[in-house]
């Protein structure tokens, strides 16, 4: 099986490998690749749902790229607000398309700080107000804004990978 992840993004295509790993049927011969792709959105989605919509773009994108892949993986970071609650969260959204079916999942809903939310709200990509406020370069391809809002108990890898797990469900479960 040829899994196609809709980024160039390290820490993206590593989170398909370990949600694809434990999926009966097809993870241990399972193939995954980066596919870069559009996400049709903006580059700081906002809301939960221009950030589901991104991934399953992403997802179904991938699979019309000409890598003749089985799958499609979409995988959207953004922030939103929540009904009841005015702060901002960073939220995750994942796609899983075959050209049938699209599976979504989201991984965690993270507070961001006061100061980090107002840099957002302002107008600023998240991505590079972590980078600022931590003083290190491509923190999305590392720890991401989830391995510092968490103090490494969950890395951006198994925040994102939860997502893709959730997405996949329809293509693992008969439940569905």
């Amino acid at each position: 099986m040829r899994i196609g992840v809709g980024s160039g993004n390290p820490v993206k295509r590593e989170a398909t490998e370990r949600a694809v790993a434990g999926s009966d049927g097809f993870g241990d011969g399972a193939v995954v690749a980066a596919c870069p792709v559009p996400s049709g959105v903006r580059e700081q989605p906002r809301g939960t749902a221009e950030t589901r919509t991104g991934a399953i773009n992403r997802a179904e994108a991938v699979l019309g790229a000409g890598g003749d892949y089985d799958l499609g993986v979409g995988i959207e970071g953004g922030v939103a607000e929540y009904d009841a609650d005015d702060r901002l969260f960073l939220v995750m959204w994942a796609a899983v398309a075959d050209g049938d079916r699209v599976g979504v999942g989201t991984g965690p809903s993270l507070v961001l700080p006061d100061a980090i939310a107002g840099r957002v709200r302002d107008g600023e990509e998240l991505g590079p107000v972590m980078d600022d406020v931590l003083g290190e370069d491509d923190v999305a391809k590392k720890q991401g804004a989830a391995g510092a809002l968490t103090g490494g108990r969950v890395d951006r890898t198994d925040a994102l990978r939860t997502a893709v797990a959730g997405a996949l469900g329809p293509f693992v479960t008969d439940l569905y």
